[in-house]
């Protein structure tokens, strides 16, 4: 153990030293002079280190009383760092307990984990739907009764499914809420959405699905005299069939040519895993051929105003309306109702379908290892699709894909 006499005749040095203590526990002098006591411990299988206080306001006694405390917690499963942490972030937000207030703070707690268009709508929902009417109650004040008001508002606007969302949201924030002592429970749990809601008629995206008229698209498609980066995404969007977001926030770091496949970040992805694309030859050429205008920067398919930001959400729609397709015929997600429709009726295993649709896997551990399952057959099926494509394209008789397996 170390004496006051110790503590006080270290001198600093060039760089930060430690004086141990004993069982973890240590002063740290740094080179300005200060001295702190730290407590090295391990938890979960990591090694981590916990401030216990500064010389001389907290001396050798009162550093073990503390250190040992910090110990019979980790004995009993709790994490001291986490617990001070959280303890900090209650303090930040015991002053203002609104509902607005609470949810900015969950917001800046969760905004690194979430995709930035994800990140903007929660921001939307929240700003324009929830704050103007609950935003400045106190969180702890605030029943199932007061969210119903909410939802119904929304849905009186026709917009069910952001109805959805915000009650999910609000659920969120009332949990994150609970678990900072700010309030008892979650009102969002009294609620079922179903009973209160009038469940909107289900929608599918329009779509092309008649082999004959999908050669005629894509004949259009060839045809189109707009911007050649518009015309390049409208090239490959049947070849690919991702969601009109992941194609438009295609980045050149994410595609490897020699390899032939784009492999897509999970922060990007509806499901939030991983998604490997294989690229057919087609749709290399079509990336060759725009690599030489847009491969400088950082989206394969930039925005017309700036490099810096990708093609704007309604570029591919707009296209479509131009080739004469109406919403109700096509839309930019058509394209993958297109491929499914096709793919199942040539007989292709619907698991390896929903894989490459990048549907369905919602169990977490699992999601880690399957964003490459089924990837031998998804690649001899995206290159067969493509060649289907191709004669579709050249108004060949409709015959099934040939199969290489």
């Amino acid at each position: 153990m170390l004496t006051d006499k110790e503590i006080q005749s270290a001198k600093p040095r060039e760089k930060a030293y430690k004086l141990a203590d004993g069982d973890g526990l240590h002063l740290e002098v740094s080179p300005a002079g200060g001295k702190l006591w730290r407590l090295r411990y391990r938890f979960g299988g990591k090694e981590k280190m916990l401030a216990l206080g500064k010389y001389p306001e907290v001396r050798g006694p009162e550093a073990r009383k503390r250190a040992a405390q910090a110990r019979q917690g980790i004995a009993d499963g709790r994490d001291p760092s986490a617990e001070r942490q959280a303890a900090k972030e209650h303090k930040r937000i015991a002053g203002d307990t609104s509902f607005e207030a609470v949810a900015r703070a969950w917001m800046a707690k969760v905004a690194p984990t979430l995709a930035e268009t994800t990140r903007a709508k929660h921001q939307a929902y929240l700003e324009g739907d929830v704050f103007p009417w609950i935003g400045n109650q106190a969180i702890a004040d605030l029943a199932a009764s007061d969210l119903v008001a909410v939802l119904r508002r929304i849905e009186g606007r026709g917009a069910f499914d952001i109805a959805r969302r915000a009650h999910n949201l609000c659920g969120r924030v009332f949990r994150y809420a609970v678990a900072h002592g700010l309030c008892e429970r979650d009102p969002s749990r009294d609620i079922e959405l179903r009973d209160i809601l009038h469940a909107p008629a289900t929608r599918h995206h329009a779509s092309v699905t008649d082999p004959k008229e999908a050669g005629g698209l894509l004949r259009a498609i060839e045809g189109f005299t707009g911007a050649f980066t518009t015309l390049c995404a409208l090239r490959l969007a049947p070849l690919v069939f991702v969601r009109p977001g992941e194609l438009r926030h295609a980045e050149w770091s994410e595609i490897d040519l020699d390899k032939a496949e784009w492999r897509i970040p999970a922060g990007k992805m509806k499901m939030g895993e991983q998604h490997i694309v294989p690229l057919s030859r087609q749709a290399i050429a079509i990336l060759r051929e725009i690599q030489t205008v847009t491969g400088s920067g950082r989206y394969v398919f930039p925005g017309e105003r700036t490099r810096s930001r990708p093609m704007s959400e309604n570029t591919v729609n707009a296209a479509l309306r131009r080739l004469g397709y109406s919403k109700e015929e096509m839309t930019g997600h058509g394209f993958r109702s297109m491929a499914s429709t096709l793919l199942h009726e040539q007989g292709y295993p619907h698991a390896v379908i929903e894989r490459q649709l990048a549907h369905g896997e919602r169990n977490k551990v699992a999601a880690a290892y399957n964003f490459a399952e089924h990837l031998v057959e998804r690649r001899a099926m995206m290159q067969e699709w493509a060649d289907y494509l191709d004669r579709l394209k050249a108004g060949a008789e409709v015959i099934p894909i040939p199969r290489t397996a």
